[in-house]
């Protein structure tokens, strides 16, 4: 192949792939600028203070106060991640320290197979056996902020099982071998010396499954019982920021449709901050 005609071709593949890599920003820009363009003009009419502190919401009368949604969201997320985070974190230790080569071609392949099951299904399992049991051993209704938190906490395992081992895996092995060698036992130079070096990738991997909890929209609707306020206890119903647009938005109108636009610039801002304080935890151990 002539000179020219190979460095042609390079730099057309080569074109073509910047394209493809800045046509993912492209399409992200579009989605953040059409969520603006649409949810904008309510908080410079109504106020910011009265839709993110508002308790009412109530958008058919001029109330579009989605604070107990915010707070709910959180609720939602923190109750996942003290379910979710431990379980992942313990998976990935036995995962990285302790299983062998042939536990790990058939454990890894089949808890990321957790990331491909749909949404629905895990509401649906929710519904049929969690919040029965909630109902029958704890009391109330059983949609509540446990059933929500219990099947969130299951859905954020693949996104914590996965970063957790591979940062557990990029520490060196000479930590582990000195550890060792110096007495220690396995569990002591897990526990002392591997957490604590592949700390920043774990608390990464925290980080994101809280935006994969806070962003889940169907399995929360199936089980959280979608009450417009802020629940007093773990078996109280809720409403998180995704619920209210996925079961409203199909009828909304007008500033109704307005508000839910609004609520979707809130959510997005918290994803986006979510994944900012990710990236920035990685970046620091990068930097050590």
């Amino acid at each position: 192949m002539p000179k020219n005609r190979a460095v042609l071709i390079d730099q057309i593949i080569k074109q073509t792939m910047r394209i493809c890599a800045f046509s993912s920003l492209f399409f992200l820009f579009l989605i953040f600028l059409f969520i603006l363009i649409e949810g904008l003009p309510l908080f410079y009419r109504v106020g910011v203070g009265n839709i993110i502190a508002g308790f009412k919401w109530a958008p058919t009368k001029g109330a579009f106060g989605i604070f107990p949604m915010i707070v709910s969201s959180f609720l939602v997320t923190i109750g996942a991640l003290i379910l979710g985070a431990p379980l992942g974190l313990a998976c990935a230790v036995y995962l990285a320290e302790y299983a062998g080569k042939k536990k790990k071609l058939f454990l890894k392949p089949a808890l990321e197979l957790l990331a491909g099951i749909p949404s629905v299904v895990y509401g649906f399992l929710g519904v049929i056996y969690i919040v029965p049991l909630i109902r029958t051993y704890c009391g109330g209704s059983g949609f509540s902020l446990l059933a929500a938190a219990i099947v969130l906490g299951v859905m954020i395992l693949p996104t914590v099982i996965s970063i957790s081992y591979d940062a557990l895996m990029s520490v060196p092995r000479t930590y582990r071998e000195g550890s060792l060698a110096m007495g220690a036992t396995k569990w002591q130079t897990t526990y002392r010396v591997v957490i604590p070096a592949a700390s920043s990738g774990i608390l990464a991997s925290f980080i994101l499954g809280m935006g994969r909890a806070i962003g889940e929209t169907m399995a929360v609707i199936m089980v959280a019982g979608n009450a417009l306020r802020i629940p007093g206890s773990i078996l109280d119903p809720l409403r998180t920021l995704t619920s209210n647009i996925a079961l409203e938005l199909a009828y909304a109108s007008g500033d109704h449709r307005l508000g839910l636009f609004s609520t979707g610039v809130v959510l997005l801002i918290i994803i986006m901050i979510l994944n900012y304080l990710a990236n920035f935890v990685i970046r620091q151990k990068v930097i050590k």
